[in-house]
């Protein structure tokens, strides 16, 4: 041993391993098969990537972790994108891994899609028979989308060129990246339930399984599901197909036709509209001569009842009146006569028709007709009543 050389430290033998090791090889890409996937409590993963002969560690830490859709299989053969690294505590290199997709593209997107898909049918939320017809008019569509992006572009203008009476409402959210399928779960929810529109178009513009993504995600399909009124979803082009389109009372192959499936043609409801008014005319000139040749024939048959029943019972009325009162009047004659008879023999017979000729008439002070002279006896006293008024008596005795 040369006593004149340095004597290095572990630790700065690690130090200077990884100093060149992440200075000479950083941004890779390896293409291995997944073994040993860990996830941390702290949320980083760690993994060994392998082929026939080596294997490397590998470490994910949480902000790359979030960006999968779900944790790879073991035995999957993925491409990850990292750089090399040495952890120093115990001397043992790495590859610090930055992206992950598997070797087929989009296996791991349809993994996940697969899963949440199994997870809604058996929920009952992919039933055909759950499906909502279009409103048959709309006069405020509500459409969920980027602002900035072609889909919304491309909307409006099917919009103003077919129906342009139509009022658009949108909900500006990100359609791609880590919020965004929280943005568009938030905007279905306030669109839908606000009471303001009639449809909702849940648009974006074409991409990739991982473009797309959100739209593949569990709040956003449960957010169209609990959606009371129905949902039009217009996502990529025709060959992208995502849970949102399953979920969906319609499903657009891209946003242009999304537009036209939710609103009618104007000049082909102007074509129609003419078509209509003109049976409708026909049918009302139809209609008007039929109730007047109706008219007509009530007209003439109630002239006729007038003639044969209304005329011949106004007579026959008009002279059972004339008789009625004809015999009224011999009644009330007769009746005039009879009482003015009784009249006169009710006078005759009056009592005070007898005492206006001089005659009087005894009573006892209790109002009794004293009759003969035993029922006034000496002392008794009486009153006697003449034609105009009554003498108060008292009885003396036979002798005087």
């Amino acid at each position: 041993m040369d006593d004149t050389s340095e004597v290095w430290s572990v630790s700065q033998v690690n130090r200077a391993v990884k100093k060149l090791i992440e200075t000479d090889l950083e941004n890779l890409w390896i293409l291995g098969e997944i073994a040993n996937w860990t996830r941390a409590s702290s949320g980083h993963c760690y993994f060994t990537l392998k082929d026939r002969d080596s294997q490397i560690r590998c470490v994910m830490f949480k902000s790359d972790v979030s960006k999968l859709p779900i944790d790879p299989n073991a035995g999957m053969v993925v491409r990850v994108f990292g750089s090399l690294g040495l952890y120093e505590p115990r001397g043992e290199y790495q590859v610090v891994v930055r992206s992950l997709m598997d070797e087929g593209g989009e296996g791991l997107w349809r993994l996940a899609a697969e899963k949440v898909r199994r997870k809604l049918e058996g929920e009952g939320l992919l039933d055909k028979n759950l499906k909502r017809p279009l409103p048959t008019s709309i006069r405020t569509l509500g459409v969920v989308t980027s602002l900035g992006g072609a889909a919304l572009y491309d909307i409006l203008t099917v919009i103003e060129r077919r129906s342009p009476w139509t009022e658009v409402i949108v909900r500006d959210t990100r359609v791609q990246g880590e919020t965004a399928a929280q943005e568009i779960s938030e905007a279905i929810q306030v669109l839908s339930e606000s009471g303001m529109v009639d449809l909702v178009i849940v648009a974006r513009g074409g991409g990739s399984m991982e473009d797309l993504w959100a739209f593949n995600e569990e709040p956003v399909a449960r957010s169209i599901a609990a959606s009371p009124v129905p949902v039009v979803s217009a996502i990529g082009h025709e060959i992208d197909i995502t849970l949102a389109d399953l979920v969906a009372d319609f499903r657009a192959p891209t946003p242009s036709a999304g537009a036209e499936m939710a609103v009618k043609d104007g000049e082909m409801l102007k074509g129609m509209l003419g078509v209509k008014s003109e049976s409708m005319f026909v049918a009302i000139a139809n209609m008007t001569s039929e109730y007047r040749r109706k008219l007509i024939r009530e007209r003439d048959e109630l002239m006729t009842f007038q003639d044969v029943v209304v005329n011949p019972q106004k007579e026959y009325l008009d002279r059972t009146g004339d008789e009625l009162e004809s015999t009224m009047r011999a009644v009330v004659s007769t009746a005039r006569k009879e009482l003015s008879n009784i009249g006169s023999m009710m006078q005759v017979l009056s009592p005070l028709a007898t005492l206006s000729r001089g005659y009087a008439l005894p009573k006892d002070l209790q109002g009794r007709i004293l009759r003969t002279a035993g029922s006034i006896p000496p002392g008794m006293q009486f009153s006697l009543r003449v034609s105009d008024g009554t003498i108060f008596c008292e009885s003396l005795g036979e002798d005087n």
